[in-house]
């Protein structure tokens, strides 16, 4: 199983990329929207573990970009957001 995994924070990134290949998953890791969207439309992933505060292209538009394509890929969205309204 290949996971995309969409995180700025370093610390976050990586723990989350070691863990699910310490799991026995394929973990791809990168850090901004744009980066994703691009990786989300040329490449096949069984789920995206995405942040909602990313730079260049915010985690909710690169979600509302992927059902717009059609992609029903699993996302889990990870977010250090705590209003109501998120």
């Amino acid at each position: 199983m290949r996971i995309l995994i969409v995180e700025d924070d370093p610390t976050l990134g990586d723990g989350l990329t070691q863990g699910l290949r310490q799991a026995g998953f394929a973990a791809d890791w990168v850090r901004d929207g744009a980066s994703a969207d691009r990786a989300l439309a040329a490449e096949s992933f069984s789920a995206v573990v995405l942040d909602l505060g990313l730079p260049r292209v915010d985690g909710r538009e690169l979600l509302r970009r992927l059902r717009a394509r059609g992609d029903a890929t699993p996302v889990l969205l990870l977010t250090s957001r705590d209003a109501l309204e998120d």
